[in-house]
């Protein structure tokens, strides 16, 4: 699934690309892109305009001029794709949208195509209320906790509340309503950085080194945001298609059998919970 800095690349591109635009046409392709909507998805959106596209960790939504969300998971494959009417041709196309936008001067509007294609069929679109326990998020991604760039975010409580857990201190990192956006990529650089070794019981860690672990992985997150996120096959794109380029710079994740950059030993790999999780046998 894309993490936080692949989903933040997407909003930024929809952001740009598509604030203001009206829908004027919806089709679904797969049943599974709208799964869990009461009521057809076109006659929801038909004629909306997307006022804002904002995120939480890996959650994405567009909000609507009527009110509502428009709430996007992209599951493990999901891309949302802005371009010319019908330039979409993928097998893989679950939604597609015809939506107009305004121009770049500023004087009038032109016809565009927001498409939703997912391979895996695991993302969807669903138009939904926002929460009333937690103001501005979406009902379905209400119990998201804040992710490290969020303005309400707070290391130190994240720390305390990671502490808590005595689960390996990797598989405490992907649980979303303790600190979101991060999954398994980011998780194995933040703890390479932080040098904690992944299978570490979480209520083992000290204040400081939950909290130097948090800031790491807000650290690597940031500078992955500015390589455009972080791109092993074709199926993560931004929204002009282009991919990203922190896998040039990863550290631990993937690398099995390379020497660790900081000391030069071997980097290894375990399971833990079922998740692969890449480390440097000495330094961490």
């Amino acid at each position: 699934m894309p993490e936080l800095p692949e989903v933040e690349v997407v909003r930024s591109g929809l952001a740009q690309h598509t604030t203001g635009a009206r829908f004027l046409g919806v089709e679904v392709l797969h049943p599974r892109a709208n799964r869990g909507q009461e009521f057809p998805l076109a006659g929801l959106l038909q004629n909306t305009v997307i006022t804002r596209w904002s995120r939480r960790g890996k959650f994405l939504w567009a909000e609507l001029a009527d009110g509502q969300a428009l709430y996007v998971h992209l599951g493990m494959s999901g891309q949302m794709l802005v371009g010319e009417p019908g330039q979409v041709r993928s097998k893989h196309l679950r939604i597609r949208a015809e939506i107009e936008v305004p121009n770049a001067a500023g004087d009038g509007v032109e016809k565009r195509e927001l498409a939703f294609v997912d391979q895996r069929t695991f993302g969807r679109w669903l138009v939904c209320e926002f929460s009333e326990d937690n103001p501005g998020v979406p009902e379905p991604a209400a119990h998201i906790a804040p992710d490290p760039f969020s303005p309400d975010y707070d290391v130190v409580a994240a720390a305390r509340a990671l502490r808590k857990r005595r689960s390996a201190v990797k598989s405490v990192l992907l649980n979303q309503e303790i600190v979101s956006g991060i999954g398994n990529i980011y998780a194995d650089e933040a703890l390479w950085a932080a040098r904690i070794h992944p299978a570490r019981p979480a209520n083992k860690l000290l204040q400081r080194e939950a909290v130097a672990l948090l800031e790491a992985a807000r650290e690597v997150m940031a500078k992955a945001l500015d390589a455009g996120g972080t791109s092993f096959d074709a199926l993560y794109v931004n929204v002009d298609g282009g991919s990203g380029y922190f896998e040039r710079s990863l550290n631990a994740y993937g690398q099995t059998g390379k020497p660790c950059r900081r000391c030069g030993n071997e980097i290894a790999r375990i399971v833990i919970n079922q998740r692969s999780c890449h480390y440097c046998v000495v330094c961490q």
